[in-house]
């Protein structure tokens, strides 16, 4: 079974998340930050993994503290459903075009974290939420889920509609990376023998 769920407690949030990546793309996300949940729904809907997240974090300080460790958690969630990643196909990308905006994703679920993010917003809020949490969440993603992550807008100035392109196109990605190679569902993807 390739689920998993993670508790992250500290003196600034409090979540807990499952995911199933053989799952439908159901999502049940509750963290207080609007935006940031139809996000997440964004992310679970178009990655077929199902995803339930709850967070209670420190937004009358901010919304950032909740937005990162949402990303940690997610992404140790990923780390620990995948396992050994036998038998996954590993790469998965996806341009995403969401009306005046593209972005581009490539991953690799390499074990290597890294982020190359060029994605410009135009404006620094969408509606209350800040535009520059978009990428300290693919940060924490990519650091705690052990994946190379490009990510490039080609198109666009609206920046609610690059946010959910870059959301989407990561998702559609992840979906491919994820899924069991029915070539070699019991390899390891990698010539060295582990990822």
């Amino acid at each position: 079974m390739r689920k998993a769920e993670i508790t992250r407690r500290t003196a600034e949030t409090d979540i807990n998340v499952t995911v199933n990546l053989d799952g439908s793309g159901r999502y049940d996300v509750k963290t207080g930050v609007g935006f940031f949940d139809h996000m997440l729904d964004q992310l679970a809907r178009h990655s077929l993994i199902d995803i339930t997240l709850s967070a209670k974090g420190d937004l009358h300080i901010d919304d950032h503290h909740t937005v990162e460790d949402c990303g940690i958690a997610i992404g140790q969630a990923l780390t620990q459903a995948l396992a050994d990643k036998r038998g996954i196909r590993r790469y998965g990308e996806c341009s995403l075009p969401m009306d005046d905006a593209q972005v581009h994703c490539a991953l690799d679920l390499s074990g290597r974290p890294f982020l190359v993010w060029n994605v410009p917003f135009p404006t620094q809020k969408i509606g209350s939420f800040d535009t520059e949490l978009v990428r300290e969440f693919f940060q924490a993603l990519a650091t705690h889920g052990g994946i190379t992550l490009h990510l490039d807008l080609r198109h666009g100035v609206n920046s609610h509609h690059i946010a959910e392109a870059a959301f989407k196109a990561t998702a559609r990605a992840l979906r491919l990376a994820v899924e069991v190679d029915p070539r070699k569902a019991d390899a390891i993807p990698s010539t060295k023998g582990m990822l």
